[in-house]
C-alpha cells in the first residue's frame, strides 16, 4: 500500500510517503501561501504519487493541542481525498527530527525539517 503522511503546520506541511512497507522518504514540503492553495498542492501531489492512504500527525499534550486538532481536521476537510485518512500521535516528533539533523543542514524554514517530522509520524504509524 502507498501512503503518505504530513505534519501540518502554519507556514509549511512536511510530507513523507512510503511505497513498500519498509523505506519512510521525506518529501519537498509544501509551503503554505493560504490553506486553498496548500490543499490543492497536496491533491496534486496525492494524486501524483497514487497514494492509498494518508496519514496525518496530530498533537497529544499540550496547551494548544484542542486548537491545533481543529485546524488541521480543518485543513484535511479541504483535502479531495478518496482515500482512508488515519491520524497519528506527532509528539515531540519536530524535536525529534531536529535532533535526527543536526549538523546535517542548518534549519532554514525550507521545510526538509518538517518532511523529517512526517516521516517519523509515519515510521511510528508503521511502527518501523
Amino acid at each position: 500500500m502507498r501512503l503518505a503522511s504530513i505534519d501540518v503546520g502554519l507556514k509549511r506541511i512536511g510530507v513523507a510517503i512510503c511505497l513498500d512497507g519498509n523505506i519512510v522518504l521525506p518529501q519537498n514540503a509544501i509551503l503554505r501561501k493560504n490553506r486553498n492553495q496548500a490543499a490543492k498542492d497536496m491533491n496534486t501531489f496525492l494524486k501524483e504519487w497514487e497514494i492509498e492512504k494518508l496519514i496525518v500527525g496530530l498533537p497529544k499534550g499540550g496547551s494548544s493541542q484542542e486548537e491545533m486538532e481543529r485546524r488541521i481536521k480543518h485543513f484535511v476537510s479541504l483535502l479531495e481525498l478518496t482515500i482512508p485518512v488515519a491520524y497519528q500521535d506527532e509528539q515531540g516528533s519536530s524535536f525529534e527530527a531536529k535532533e535526527l539533523t543536526m549538523g546535517d543542514f542548518k534549519h532554514k524554514k525550507d521545510g526538509r525539517l518538517d518532511s523529517v517530522a512526517a516521516k517519523i509520524i509515519l515510521e511510528r504509524y508503521l511502527h518501523l
